[in-house]
């Protein structure tokens, strides 16, 4: 049987998923991300493992939408690619990162720089670029 330590990070980084991203999404660290790229990669495996609530919990208010919908059935997300990571200072940061997924033998890329930002030690994804 698999353990949670034993589950490969959805993010692309090799570390169990407990050790890389699953401490954002839950636990005593849970939103604490440090920095926008891991902000940036948490909020990939939120979005391969289908949690809502911690990607409106980590979108800026200002920003955020009312609701969003979970993963179509049968879309297969591929992998992260990280381009750039970039502090414009200490509360502010973008990331360039390109996602990849494939539904119904259908391949697409998202290729977005998301700007980020920090308020009151928490990092918030604010916004995006599409390329």
């Amino acid at each position: 049987m698999t353990t949670p330590d034993q589950i490969a990070c959805p993010c692309g980084t090799a570390k169990p998923y407990t050790a890389c991203c699953g401490r954002w999404h839950a636990g005593p660290l849970a939103l604490q991300a440090p920095t926008a790229q891991d902000l940036m990669r948490s909020r990939y495996s939120a979005f391969v493992l289908d949690q809502l609530t911690y990607l409106l919990d980590t979108w800026h208010p200002t920003t955020r939408p009312a609701s969003l919908e979970p993963n179509p059935p049968g879309l297969k997300w591929l992998g992260l690619t990280i381009k750039q990571a970039r502090d414009s200072d200490a509360d502010h940061a973008t990331v360039e990162f390109v996602a990849r997924s494939r539904l119904a033998g259908r391949a697409s890329r998202m290729h977005e720089t998301s700007r980020f930002l920090r308020e009151d030690g928490r990092w918030y994804y604010l916004d995006g670029d599409l390329r």
